[in-house]
C-alpha cells in the first residue's frame, strides 16, 4: 500500500488539480493507496475544498490542525496516520510532479530504504531560494555525512518502518535523510521535475536560512551523539580544564621557584576560569547524560493538536 503525505497551508487553489493528478498517477500503479491531507492552520479555505474532495473519495483523508504549526509537525502527524507500507511526501502547492512518484517506488522496490527527489532544474528565485539552498544543501552533506543535493525537496519515498521511528520537531523534516542515518537506513537520490508556482505564494524566504545553519548542529549531535552527550560536553571541558591546570601549574612555578608576583597577571584569572568552565561543562554532560535516559523511557508528547478528522481511522 502506497500512502501521500501532503502537509498544506492556505493552498485553496492548488489542492483540488493536485489531487485529480495524484489519483490519476496512483491508480497507473495499481496498488492500493490513500491520500492523506495535513491542513496545517490555512485561513483561505482550504480545508473545506479538502473537506469536499474527502466526501466524494474515501481514499483521500484529511487532518486538520487546530492552528499552524508548521510543515513538519504536518509531516510527523501524516507519518503518524499512514497505513502504507511506502509513504511518499510532497508538496501541496503544484510544484512537485505526482508522475515522479513512479521512479520513486522502483528506487524503494530496488532495496532503498529511503528515495529523495532532486530539483535539478528548480524553478524558484535564484537569489532568495537557490543559491541559500545550495550553500545549505553542501554544508548538511559535510557535516553529516549524508550527500545529497536536494535536502529541501519535499517529494521523498520513505519504507514506513524508517518513517515511523521519527519523532520530529521543530523545522527537523528536511533533515530525515541524515537522521536516517542512525539507523543504517540506505539512501539515493533522483532527479524531479520542478514546476513554477502558479496560485498564492511560497510560505519560505531568505529567513530560513539561519535556522536550517542551526539544525545543522543539532543534527550532527542527534547522529553522532545522542546517546553519549557526555563525549560532547566532557571533551570540550576536559580540554578546558586541562588547559586551565596547565596554565595555572605554570604560574605556580613561577611562583615558587622564581619569586615572581603572579596575582596582577590576566593569565591567572584566564586559568581560574578555564577550570570552572571545565567544571561546569563536565557537570553538564552527566546532566545530559541523565535527561537522556529519562527521554528513551517517557512517554513523548505529539507536537501539534488536531482539531477534526475526515476518513481517519484511529
Amino acid at each position: 500500500m502506497i500512502s501521500v503525505v501532503i502537509p498544506a497551508y492556505n493552498e485553496r487553489e492548488n489542492v483540488t488539480p493536485l489531487y485529480e493528478k495524484l489519483v490519476e498517477v496512483l491508480k497507473d500503479i495499481g496498488r492500493e493507496f490513500e491520500i492523506i491531507f495535513v491542513d496545517d492552520g490555512s485561513t483561505d479555505g482550504t480545508f473545506e475544498v479538502l473537506k469536499n474532495i474527502a466526501e466524494k473519495d474515501r481514499r483521500v483523508k484529511v487532518i486538520k490542525f487546530r492552528r499552524n504549526y508548521g510543515q513538519t509537525a504536518a509531516i510527523y502527524a501524516g507519518f503518524d496516520h499512514a497505513k502504507g507500507d511506502v509513504i511518499v511526501t510532497m508538496d501541496a502547492d503544484l510544484q512537485n510532479d505526482p508522475e515522479d512518484i513512479p521512479k520513486l517506488l522502483e528506487r524503494i522496490e530496488e532495496g532503498y530504504d529511503i528515495v529523495s527527489g532532486w530539483r535539478k532544474e528548480r524553478k524558484d528565485p535564484l537569489l532568495t531560494r537557490r543559491v541559500p539552498s545550495r550553500i545549505a544543501n553542501w554544508v548538511i552533506s559535510k557535516v553529516t555525512g549524508v550527500k545529497l543535493h536536494d535536502y529541501g525537496c519535499t517529494l521523498k519515498a520513505y519504507r514506513s518502518s524508517i518513517a515511523k521511528r521519527y519523532r520530529l520537531y521543530g523545522d527537523m523534516h528536511r533533515f530525515l535523510p541524515a537522521l536516517a542515518k542512525r539507523f543504517g537506513a540506505k539512501i539515493t537520490e533522483i532527479p524531479v521535475r520542478h514546476h513554477p508556482r502558479l496560485h498564492g505564494r511560497s510560505k519560505y524566504g531568505i529567513d530560513r536560512t539561519l535556522r536550517v545553519i542551526l539544525d545543522i548542529f543539532l543534527v550532527k549531535f542527534l547522529n553522532e551523539y545522542i546517546t553519549k552527550p557526555l563525549y560532547v560536553f566532557g571533551g570540550v571541558g576536559f580540554i578546558m580544564f586541562s588547559l586551565g591546570f596547565l596554565i595555572e601549574l605554570y604560574l605556580t612555578f613561577i611562583k615558587i621557584f622564581r619569586g615572581e608576583d603572579i596575582g596582577g597577571r590576566p593569565l591567572l584569572i584566564l586559568g581560574v576560569l578555564l577550570i570552572l568552565a571545565g567544571i561546569q561543562l563536565i557537570s553538564t554532560g552527566i546532566i545530559a547524560e541523565l535527561i537522556v535516559r529519562t527521554y528513551y523511557e517517557s512517554r513523548g508528547e505529539k507536537p501539534y493538536i488536531i482539531e477534526e478528522k475526515i476518513n481517519v481511522e484511529d
